[in-house]
């Protein structure tokens, strides 16, 4: 390729960057609604009460306040008409790292102590993206560098809004975990005179988790005889407490039950190694993120109560992929273990029930399919009390697309969260006229 046509490409990217994150801005303006809606003559497809046809639902204060037909907006009341498309709830990706300015902290190999928490960034475009594909709530994790690594957050993408404003303080906290590839970094090519890091096996990985949690029980077993003698009747005068540690703290509270572990993994006997730590600990696993060969494990995972968060199917992308199969959701979910699709990416993201609906062709309804993006997610996060599925008293979190969000040829019209409208396509569309015909363009 000619330098002149690298130069036209860097120019042509430069511009479209401009121009979106241009609208991006310009759409964070006056699309609010006060969380009071009504949204009427929609096929409500409620996920756990089957759907409703030219149904409406009213919002108040951001909570689904009725389900039902012919309902009657209260004064003030913002009305949307739906004209027969489709409502669903807000789609939940389990597995991502939009809207981070930090992903792996990599350097290491055990790094508990980091908190994605700390490193939101809110005015990643990747929310807007999310949102243009009906996305309301992330899982938004440290990478897969470390066997161990941080501590993860859920967010809803409140485009616009702090980054405090975006945290789901009522979701589980959890604890990224990692094994195989990533981990013994097999395709990183190392830099003369760099030693390589440790673990460089699957069985260092397994014994480096083991090391260190062995290392938290102790310094459990520590802490907990520090405080029986410093409540106790006469406690010795000389008494110290143990020294701090931030990273065997994170593994303590892992061990208490304080967090749980959501664990990257890819080949079956690496799951059954990890289901083998967390009996021997006592610690919960939440989920295996991507889980290509959980075909092979089902019973272990019944037993031992672990869902999964995968792609569809994009597998044999590398040599630990390869005994992957488009099946994987929809085998599992018949089998009964809880079942999401996760995006892992900035794009796949805005997408997520076109990689949905994948899961009919691999054997699923309609209705199985759509609770892999809902309520199976949102029962993975421990907020299905909130969110998931279109039902009075939960958080109006909100998506209407113009045909079934399971046909290929939707597309996502709206995005609600808690009753506020943070993507409105024809509002988005109209704002780009309007700037296309603005003298002096914009």
């Amino acid at each position: 390729m000619s330098a002149s046509v690298n130069r036209l490409n860097k120019i042509h990217f430069m511009l479209t960057t401009f121009l979106a994150l241009y609208f991006l801005l310009a759409s964070k303006q006056a699309l609010f609604a006060g969380g009071n809606l009504l949204i009427k003559n929609a096929n409500i497809l409620t996920v756990t009460n089957g759907v409703i046809p030219h149904g409406d639902v009213l919002v108040v204060n951001g909570i689904i306040k009725q389900v039902g037909q012919n309902l009657a907006a209260p004064p003030g009341t913002k009305i949307i008409e739906a004209n027969g498309r489709y409502l669903i709830p807000g789609i939940i990706d389990t597995h991502t790292h939009i809207a981070l300015s930090g992903t792996n902290e990599g350097t290491e190999a055990i790094t508990p102590e980091v908190n994605m928490a700390d490193v939101i960034n809110a005015d990643d475009p990747s929310i807007f993206t999310a949102l243009t594909g009906g996305v309301t709530m992330v899982h938004t994790m440290h990478g897969s560098a470390n066997p161990i690594g941080g501590i993860n957050v859920v967010l809803k993408l409140k485009w616009g809004k702090p980054s405090e404003e975006l945290i789901v303080k009522e979701a589980y906290p959890t604890l990224k975990f990692a094994l195989g590839e990533n981990v013994k970094q097999s395709n990183r090519t190392l830099l003369p005179g760099r030693p390589q890091r440790y673990p460089a096996t699957r069985m260092g990985a397994n014994a480096i988790i083991r090391r260190e949690l062995l290392k938290a029980r102790d310094y459990m077993a520590q802490w907990d005889r520090y405080n029986q003698l410093k409540n106790s009747k006469n406690p010795p005068k000389n008494l110290l407490p143990p020294r701090r540690n931030l990273r065997l703290e994170t593994l303590a509270d892992l061990l208490r039950g304080k967090l749980i572990a959501r664990c990257h993994a890819y080949v079956a006997t690496e799951m059954i190694e990890f289901l083998n730590l967390a009996k021997e600990f006592g610690f919960k696993i939440g989920a295996f993120e991507h889980a290509w060969e959980a075909y092979k494990i089902t019973d272990e995972l019944l037993k031992a109560g672990v869902g999964i968060s995968v792609f569809i199917d994009s597998w044999a992308y590398k040599m630990e992929a390869a005994e992957g199969i488009a099946y994987n959701a929809a085998y599992c979910t018949k089998r009964g273990i809880l079942v999401s699709i996760n995006s892992d990416s900035g794009e796949r993201i805005r997408r997520l029930f076109n990689e949905a609906g994948k899961a009919v062709k691999y054997g699923l309804t309609q209705d199985e399919a759509i609770k892999l993006i809902t309520i199976n997610a949102a029962k993975q996060l421990g907020v299905d009390h909130l969110v998931g599925s279109i039902e009075v008293g939960k958080q109006a979190d909100l998506a209407l697309f113009s045909e079934h969000p399971m046909s290929a040829y939707t597309r996502c019209d709206m995005t609600i969260i808690e009753g506020e409208v943070y993507f409105d396509r024809d509002q988005l569309l109209k704002e780009r006229e309007a700037a296309s015909t603005k003298k002096g363009g914009i």
